[in-house]
Order: structure tokens, then C-alpha cells, then sequence
């Protein structure tokens, strides 16, 4: 009897639906498999840099990535509507894991901030989670209160307050980047739960004073935007990374040098397998490949939204819109910087960079975003 319970439990987490978005599906796996191919290349350089071993980081590479392979799979399978249900929990454990940073012996300093903690033998950013948690208790909140969104009481005021204990948590490491991803998936999502233009003008008015007073209180933010508006100021110094990013890429011409190619990834990008991940890539593949690589996020972007404009319910809606920002923003902030259209990002490169957490995580929002495309209306 028991037997026949368990199966009917699990039947009912698989249910019964149509197939996932193919393009969506293929969009994923080129990233993933282009990806993994972008970070070997590049970590060559950083290895022969470090005299670590390559066998190593390839292994690990491929560890994470079939750790978030079958993290998207089970995703992709258990109905979405399962993590409306656990909302608080996946919450409320992103929060406690996020704080452990600042614990002695669990969370450690890495590049001047305490982004990481260990257990168990694992290190891994609690920040990847904290940020899909909020993404889906937002969505989960204002698909519950509805059209009261246009409310003070239940919608900028409740919006205010997650973002305070995101930014708490995110500026104290400090891990500037991660919030302003954050907060522009959570704003997307506010606007289109329909909230009234007057409460969209004041968070982006409070965005932007806090933002002020952020940099104003922060050197090395100061440091990124005075070199953003002159890189030639300081050219050995907080201009370098961008400058090398820049003849990276400019060296790679039209059609690049051919992969494994790349001569700066060896002695001058600083962060060859992480921020400048992309510099590699368009050294090496030029032009036509940076452009695909963007082609691939903007079109992932694209049919995201388009699979959140057919989605059955408020809930999955907005975290699909959630979800797409999250990978979006993040991407197209981290190869902006490399351009040096915005300042110097620390983000990395989704599906690319090197960071098993920001990996496995990612993967595990690829497999949310096709779960819901199995339900979306024709």
C-alpha cells in the first residue's frame, strides 16, 4: 500500500505535459557545449600561468557541469508549481547560507571579499542561490496578493524590504554586481506584476540615490568608474584588465586565431577563465564568434520572455522573467565591461566562466525555465 503511495506522489511531481521549448532546449546546450570548450582554451593559460594541473580543473569542469546536467533534467521534469509551494524554505536557507560567510571558519576571504564559505570539504558562493531564491519568492508573492501589487502595503513596500536584506547581505561581502543583478531581475518582475508608475518611479529614483551613495562610499568602486570614463589614466594599474580585454579582442579580428590561439590569455588578462573569459573567446573565434556567443544570449533572452508571455499562470510568468534576467543581465554586463561600454564587472560569463556553484546554479534555472515552457499555451 505504501508502495502504491510513493509511485502516485512521484506521478504527481511528473506531470503530464507537452514537450519543452526546442529552441530554448538547443539555445542551452550550444552555450553549455560551446562553453565548456571557451573555459578549456582559457584555462590553459591560467594553468600554464600557475603551473597547476590542467587534468584537474578539466575534471572539475566536467564534474559541475554533470552535477547541473542532472540538476536541469530533474528541473526541467518536476512541475514548477512545487517551488511556489516551498518558497519560504528556499528563502529563508539562501539567507542563513548567505550569512555564513561572515562566520569564522566557514566563510573565507577570496580577492578581498568574503564571497565564499566551506563545508564539508566544498566551497562554493552562496550568493548564486540567494539570488534564484528571491527571484522565485518574488514571483510567488506577487502572483499570491495580485492586483494589490499596485498597493503601498503589498507592493513597493514588501519589494523594498527584499531588497534591503539582499543588499545587506550582498554589499557587506561586498558583492556589488550580484546585486545589481538582482535588483533589475526583481524590478522586471514588479513591473510586470503591474505596479503603478508612480511606485516604478520611486524605486528607480531610490536606485539610483542609493547606487550614489554606494559608490561615493566605496573606493574600488570609485576606482572602476573614474577608469570607465578615463582607461588611459592608469594603464599599469586599474586600466589594465579592460585594456588587455580590448586588445584581446582586437587582435581577433574577423574570424580570430584559431582555438587555443589566444596569446593574451598567457601573461595579460588577469582573469583569463573568469571576468575576461570573453576576450579569450573573441581573440580566438574573432568577430563572427563573439557575435554568435551574443546572438545565443539575446536569443535565449528573446524566447524567454516569450515563453514567460505564454506561461499558464501569474507565478510562472514572472519568475520566467525572473529567471531570463538573471542569466541576461549578468551576461551581457559581464561582456559590456570587457568592451568597455559600462565599468569593469566581477560577473562572470554564464555557462562559460569558471565557478561551479554559478554553473550548477544556472543549470539548475535553464531546467526551471524549460519546465514551464512544457506548460505554456499555445
Amino acid at each position: 500500500m505504501k508502495r502504491i503511495e510513493i509511485v502516485k506522489k512521484i506521478q504527481s511531481y511528473l506531470q503530464t505535459s507537452n514537450g519543452v521549448d526546442q529552441w530554448l532546449w538547443w539555445i542551452f546546450v550550444g552555450l553549455l557545449v560551446g562553453g565548456f570548450f571557451i573555459f578549456l582554451s582559457a584555462s590553459i593559460g591560467l594553468l600554464a600561468r600557475d603551473g597547476a594541473n590542467f587534468g584537474n580543473v578539466a575534471v572539475m569542469r566536467v564534474v559541475w557541469t554533470g552535477l547541473g546536467i542532472a540538476g536541469a533534467y530533474v528541473a526541467s521534469y518536476v512541475h514548477y508549481k512545487y517551488l511556489r509551494r516551498y518558497t519560504l524554505f528556499l528563502l529563508l536557507a539562501s539567507i542563513l547560507l548567505t550569512a555564513l560567510v561572515f562566520v569564522p571558519g566557514i566563510g573565507f576571504k577570496h580577492g578581498g571579499a568574503y564571497r565564499w564559505i566551506s563545508l564539508f570539504g566544498l566551497s562554493f558562493q552562496p550568493a548564486e542561490f540567494l539570488k534564484i531564491a528571491f527571484v522565485i519568492y518574488t514571483a510567488a508573492f506577487f502572483a499570491t496578493v495580485k492586483e494589490r501589487v499596485q498597493t503601498f502595503t503589498y507592493g513597493l513596500l514588501p519589494l523594498f524590504s527584499l531588497l534591503g536584506i539582499a543588499g545587506f547581505l550582498l554589499l557587506m561581502q561586498p558583492d556589488t554586481d550580484t546585486f545589481v543583478v538582482l535588483f533589475i531581475a526583481m524590478f522586471a518582475m514588479f513591473l510586470t506584476a503591474g505596479a503603478k508608475l508612480r511606485h516604478i518611479g520611486i524605486i528607480l529614483l531610490a536606485g539610483v540615490l542609493a547606487l550614489s551613495i554606494l559608490i561615493a562610499s566605496k573606493p574600488y568602486l570609485v576606482s572602476r568608474i573614474v577608469t570607465f570614463i578615463n582607461p588611459a589614466g592608469d594603464l599599469q594599474g586599474a586600466g589594465y584588465q579592460v585594456r588587455q580585454s580590448l586588445i584581446a579582442i582586437g587582435s581577433g579580428g574577423f574570424s580570430g586565431k584559431g582555438f587555443g590561439q589566444s596569446v593574451q590569455k598567457f601573461k595579460y588578462l588577469p582573469e583569463p577563465t573568469g571576468d575576461s573569459v570573453f576576450a579569450v573567446a573573441a581573440e580566438e573565434f574573432g568577430f563572427i564568434g563573439g557575435l554568435i556567443l551574443i546572438a545565443l544570449f539575446l536569443t535565449l533572452i528573446l524566447r524567454g520572455l516569450r515563453i514567460a508571455s505564454r506561461s499558464p499562470d501569474i507565478f510562472s510568468g514572472l519568475l520566467s522573467i525572473g529567471i531570463v534576467i538573471l542569466i541576461g543581465a549578468s551576461a551581457f554586463m559581464n561582456i559590456a565591461s570587457m568592451l568597455a561600454i559600462i565599468p569593469l564587472s566581477g560577473l562572470p560569463l554564464a555557462f562559460v566562466s569558471h565557478g561551479g556553484t554559478s554553473l550548477v546554479i544556472t543549470l539548475l534555472e535553464a531546467g526551471i525555465l524549460l519546465n514551464i515552457s512544457r506548460y505554456q499555451k499555445s
